[in-house]
């Protein structure tokens, strides 16, 4: 049984930017495991996935935070606990400039939509296994980023120190990606 979408984080006073949809999938379980489904062609999801991919990440890594000005993405959380951090950097959007910190968890599996535009970042609380997909292929000229701390941000990250790759350690701050971003309309 497939429930319906919300664009709310699991605190009912969160809205997510526009676009960012959760989907809760159900967890089917029985002595031998567990069966999820975990896509259907006729499902709303606003992702026409042509490429997918599989990430899996230690406990204390933090991936982002990034954007895709041309790609919209949708996630899972397949295995462990994730916070995902977001941000509008839309500006024709309504929730311009919208942060929020959801979630994740791989007992409870849920796709999130993540259109173009919106930044995003993936705290793993614990080691984490998740699958995302893209409405287009990967192309470097796609994915810009920032400075995962940078207070402009507005994510409460509950971290100080994470495992981070050098291109996220050194990344600019949110007023040089928007001004990359501006260079690219």
């Amino acid at each position: 049984m497939l429930h319906p979408a919300r664009q709310t984080t699991e605190r009912d006073d969160e809205t997510l930017p526009i676009g960012v949809v959760r989907r809760p999938l159900e967890l089917l379980a029985d002595d031998r495991g567990s069966f999820t489904e975990i896509f259907r062609r006729s499902w709303p999801i606003g992702v026409e996935p042509l490429q997918w991919g599989l990430l899996q990440s230690g406990t204390g890594v933090l991936r982002g935070v990034h954007v895709h000005p041309r790609h919209d993405e949708f996630i899972l959380v397949a295995a462990g606990t994730m916070l995902l951090g977001i941000k509008d950097l839309r500006p024709d959007s309504p929730s311009f400039g919208l942060s929020a910190l959801v979630a994740l968890s791989g007992e409870r599996p849920e796709l999130v939509t993540l259109p173009q535009g919106v930044a995003h970042g993936f705290y793993h609380a614990t080691d984490t296994s998740m699958l995302l997909a893209a409405s287009h292929y990967y192309d470097p000229a796609d994915d810009f980023g920032c400075h995962w701390a940078d207070p402009e941000l507005g994510i409460a990250w509950p971290v100080r120190n994470p495992e981070l790759s050098e291109r996220d350690r050194t990344a600019p701050p949110l007023a040089e990606l928007m001004a990359a971003l501006a260079r690219r309309r």
